[in-house]
């Protein structure tokens, strides 16, 4: 019996959403399922690319029903279990009179330090996620820089955390593949 395997998806925040990029995201995950015995699909929920990407893999779950959307949150992320995400959903419009689509899984992973990591919990979220991930997928552009912020003495340039992400799948031998092109 074949093991089965996992893939994460970790990109910039803000993307350009196109029919070509979509389409060879299709592609290449269906490929992951049928030829590479995928069957579990990680998000974080910070992206455009992470939310493209479960769109994608909810929509191929009608094809691939025993596929599973895995949820990895860190401190002040959410995601709703399939079960509730209607109720959860009907529960917002309710309360703030905007219609929301939450990010819906089979099951959420705190990792080890969801509430004991600083601001950049979502780095060693990422990493838990490429640990466990035998496929990364990324949009990463080695160019992009995220807008600078304001400290208390002026302002400063973070570092990108899929950058960050991306050195780190590298250096932990992983099989990665990037979406952005020029």
């Amino acid at each position: 019996m074949q093991k089965h395997k996992t893939c994460c998806f970790i990109g910039h925040r803000r993307i350009d959403i196109i029919n070509a990029l979509k389409r060879e995201i299709i592609d290449y995950i269906e490929n992951l399922i049928v030829s590479e015995s995928v069957k579990n699909f990680l998000f974080g929920s910070r992206s455009d690319f992470d939310k493209l990407c479960h769109t994608i893999v909810t929509e191929l779950k009608a094809k691939y029903p025993d596929i599973k959307r895995i949820g990895y949150t860190c401190r002040s992320e959410t995601v709703v279990l399939e079960t509730e995400r209607e109720k959860t959903e009907a529960l917002y419009k309710a309360v703030t009179g905007k219609k929301e689509r939450f990010l819906a899984v089979e099951q959420e992973i705190e990792y080890k330090n969801k509430y004991t990591s600083g601001k950049g919990n979502f780095v060693e979220r990422n990493q838990a996620m490429i640990d466990d991930s035998d496929y990364c997928v990324f949009y990463y552009n080695e160019n992009y820089l995220p807008p600078q912020r304001k400290n208390g003495l002026g302002f400063y340039q973070p570092r990108s955390g899929t950058a960050v992400a991306f050195k780190y799948a590298k250096q932990k031998h992983k099989t990665i593949k990037n979406f952005y092109t020029e």
